[in-house]
């Protein structure tokens, strides 16, 4: 927002005979003051004429205005939605799927237990920058914090590869540019992998032995909450080999050239959890962990969701709290901020939240939820239009966090409240990503509904 400029009067005609004896150098003065003010008011009509058609420019230039978009166009990204026009629009997109709005990086992740998302991959492939479509899990033969006995050998195991579908990964390449990384989940014991040089070379080796031999583009690697469960990273020994580790996977990544670009090095996706409070904790992945990786991952994958769960229900990622979020990370925006915030992918969920409560306080606009035996879970796309099918719901804006949400009674007259992104909400945290110079990282995308790849 441009600041408002301070425009201060000019000194009084009776000031300026107070200081100027002479009637001569008062006449060239007010001769002077009135050039400046004719000066002042020509470059004021000029400097609003300039911003006006900035701003012109700017409206009709910006990602989320796109008049070819189907949704802008019908007018569905609005607070004032209903379950009617969602129900019916829902499998609705423009014809051209392969033009991106988004010009940031685009991570969308795929799980191999929802099929959903490999068409969604298939059908909006240029949306996307990267692709995460496969779980791999790393963990030692032992079992996890198990140490070995005497003369007991611990081995490292990188396991998931059956879950990768070559025709499926083949396909995507031909047909988009998007580089495909798998998930790897770190679950070897940390006191063993990263105190023993053999054992983090061997580790490494795995990881990248797999991208050479499966022909993927780098990896997504998710360690840092493991570590944080394990309670090694308020050691600032650990901590610093912790982050060596990440460093040396990553230069390794880098030295090796990726099959789909000539001349482009395997990439490194580092997954990382949003600080628990305003203030950093022991085990927060926080600014100083960002600067130490900034050179050596890609990118982060920030998990800006799960915000709420069943024992304390409500929104699933209060924009409040991702604003909140980003400022830890980036600080104010300057230098800093600017050269580190493309690689972050700031995370929007596709998927929702049915809680059931015992007790419900609605306060102003935004809920409130206390209850002590509140229960519910986790919803996708089609959990969602089947409440809407069936109860045929009132959606509420909740404008403090940013999201859509309604209630209903079920069967045991039991309330529930339903959390599930909208167009609207969706459009928001792109406009927040976008303002930061972020990506975005999508959770997953075989969880979202046909029309939310318009916005992408």
């Amino acid at each position: 927002m441009a600041k408002k400029r301070d425009h201060r009067s000019a000194p009084s005609s009776g000031r300026r005979e107070n200081r100027v004896q002479s009637s001569s150098r008062r006449h060239e003065r007010v001769d002077s003051a009135s050039g400046r003010s004719k000066l002042v008011a020509f470059l004021f009509i000029v400097s609003t004429v300039i911003a006006v058609v900035a701003y012109r420019w700017r409206q009709s230039s910006s990602p989320s205005q796109h008049k070819e978009s189907y949704v802008y166009q019908r007018g569905l990204v609005t607070t004032d939605t209903n379950y009617q026009d969602i129900l019916t629009e829902n499998l609705m997109v423009s014809e051209n799927t392969s033009q991106r709005h988004y010009t940031y990086p685009v991570l969308g992740y795929v799980t191999p237990w929802n099929s959903r998302g490999y068409e969604m991959a298939k059908r909006f492939n240029s949306k996307f920058t990267h692709i995460s479509p496969v779980c791999l899990l790393f963990y030692d033969t032992l079992g996890p914090g198990m140490p070995p006995f005497e003369g007991q050998q611990s081995s490292l195991v990188l396991e998931g590869r059956h879950n990768a579908d070559r025709g499926w990964i083949s396909e995507l390449k031909k047909t988009g540019e998007a580089l495909i990384l798998p998930r790897v989940v770190l679950e070897a014991s940390p006191a063993e992998l990263l105190r023993k040089k053999k054992q983090r070379n061997k580790a490494i080796n795995l990881i990248v032995t797999e991208c050479k031999e499966m022909g993927y583009d780098g990896i997504v690697l998710e360690s840092w909450s493991r570590w944080a469960a394990y309670g090694i990273l308020h050691d600032p020994s650990m901590r610093n080999l912790a982050l060596q580790f990440v460093k040396q996977l990553g230069d390794a990544l880098h030295s090796i050239s990726s099959e789909k670009t000539s001349g482009q090095q395997l990439q490194l996706i580092y997954v990382i959890g949003p600080p628990s409070s305003e203030k950093l904790q022991e085990h927060d992945f926080g600014p100083k962990d960002l600067e130490t990786l900034s050179e050596a991952a890609d990118g982060f994958s920030l998990m800006t969701y799960d915000f709420s769960n069943s024992q304390n229900p409500g929104p699933n990622a209060p924009l409040k709290w991702i604003q909140i979020v980003l400022r830890l990370l980036l600080g104010p925006s300057g230098n800093r901020a600017q050269s580190v915030a493309p690689k972050i992918l700031l995370g929007i969920n596709f998927y929702g939240n049915d809680f059931s409560l015992s007790r419900a306080f609605l306060f102003s606009v935004l809920v409130k939820f206390e209850s002590a035996d509140s229960g519910g879970g986790a919803i996708i796309g089609r959990d969602y239009l089947a409440l809407l099918e069936k109860h045929r719901p009132v959606l509420q804006w909740d404008k403090n966090s940013g999201e859509h949400v309604f209630f209903y009674t079920d069967d045991k007259d039991i309330r529930h409240a339903v959390f599930y992104p909208s167009l609207k909400s969706i459009s928001l945290r792109l406009e927040e990503a976008r303002s930061w110079g972020c990506g975005i990282s999508i959770w997953e995308i075989g969880q979202g509904l046909d029309y939310f790849f318009d916005l992408l």
